[in-house]
């Protein structure tokens, strides 16, 4: 999972790069949008409006808990936009460990660069989102913990007191979590890119001016609209007389299929794809996890069986071995769903580097090594399928 954030950051960076304001050429004159650079406007993730609803198994095992935290991590990052929920320095690392056991689940949060305002805002997603039933009665403990790393960057996070400017499109940034009425239409699809041009004035405590660049999209600019006069009504404190800027929305949906951002630009595309891939990968671990009680309870049966020979044993081994071809399925569905996702990926990475190979060449190998790992994954799944069919016992009425 390292190596897929890391691809991201290669690719978004590039994808941004067209977002910075070139410098000015000697003895041109410079607006005050660019003299003073405009930061805070790192996407925002629709999932943290619409999360997912996870259909977890009826027994907890260590992949099914992996799994379901792992389909966290937008909200999770999303916590750490805000700096009030960060410490000092640039990189926060946090773990949520997971316990299961007779009497329910409990998810313990801790971290480095935390504040306690960011672990009680990390404790509710995952109290949240991730419930789980409690084991039988008896049952060992189920734990798992897992890891979520964060560097502070204008891509990924609000920083105040850099400017003005920066602090109002921070401020912006941070209410979008709560403007989740504008993006009801967009449940089905991932929203384009939008622009808003801001002007501040000392004289006014809102903002004089905000009005969108219209995007050719009807959806789109019905959000534009629902968007305006909520950017209008937030606080201003300037010291200068006049500031004048462009905001980026820039939107992604963790939750969304693969073919509902077919209308994003390529680089932004990619980063959703590999959004998808993050939680095609926790529903696989969830798959997987799922399988292991449902194997646990054949071998235990047919344990049973060949100890006595016990014939009435025979149903119960039938349905139990019905359990683990099932699981076996949804194992492989899992992985088909995340080759799915790894292919469209790598597709659009060749697709780039046609155009661009010194920042596309390493991406395409990155992409192409996680389709021949679904590739090689997908075998192995099969294969053990097959071979729990097979064993699955049957009458013979000789």
């Amino acid at each position: 999972m390292l190596r897929r954030v890391a691809v991201a950051s290669v690719v978004f960076t590039a994808a941004c790069a067209g977002q910075q304001k070139p410098a000015a050429q000697a003895g041109q004159p410079t607006s005050t949008e660019e003299r003073v650079r405009i930061t805070n406007q790192p996407p925002f993730d629709l999932v943290n409006c619409f999360p997912r609803e996870l259909q977890l198994p009826e027994q907890a095992s260590q992949g099914v808990v992996l799994g379901a935290l792992l389909t966290t991590r937008p909200q999770v990052m999303e916590c750490l936009v805000d700096p009030k929920n960060r410490g000092a320095e640039k990189s926060t690392t946090v773990e949520v460990k997971t316990t299961v056991t007779d009497q329910g689940a409990s998810h313990a949060v801790s971290g480095t660069n935390l504040t306690p305002e960011g672990q009680a805002c990390i404790q509710k997603v995952v109290d949240t989102q991730v419930k789980l039933a409690a084991l039988p009665k008896g049952a060992q403990p189920v734990e798992a913990a897992i890891p979520f790393e964060h560097t502070a960057s204008g891509l990924n996070s609000v920083t105040f007191g850099i400017n003005e400017g920066s602090d109002f499109t921070g401020a912006v940034r941070l209410a979008q979590p709560s403007w989740c009425e504008c993006y009801q239409p967009f449940k089905e699809q991932v929203p384009p890119p939008l622009t808003a041009k801001i002007k501040l004035l000392k004289a006014q405590p809102t903002p004089a001016e905000v009005t969108f660049e219209s995007s050719g999209n009807t959806e789109a600019n019905q959000l534009a609209a629902c968007l305006q006069p909520k950017i209008a009504a937030l606080p201003v404190k300037l010291s200068s007389d006049e500031l004048g800027f462009s905001y980026r929305f820039v939107h992604f949906d963790s939750s969304a299929p693969d073919e509902a951002s077919a209308a994003l630009p390529p680089e932004l595309r990619f980063l959703q794809l590999d959004l998808n891939r993050t939680q095609r990968a926790a529903d696989s671990a969830i798959a997987d996890g799922a399988r292991t009680p449902a194997a646990l309870a054949y071998a235990e049966v047919v344990d049973r069986y060949q100890k006595t020979k016990n014939w009435r044993l025979f149903d119960e081994m039938a349905s139990k071995c019905d359990a683990l071809v099932k699981a076996d399925t949804g194992v492989i569905e899992s992985i088909k769903a995340r080759q799915a996702t790894d292919q469209a990926a790598l597709a659009l990475a060749t697709e780039m580097a046609a155009k661009d190979a010194e920042n596309w060449a390493d991406v395409v190998t990155a992409t192409q090594k996680n389709v021949d790992e679904s590739v090689k994954e997908l075998a192995e799944a099969e294969k053990m399928a097959a071979q729990d069919k097979a064993a699955c016992p049957k009458k013979n009425f000789k």
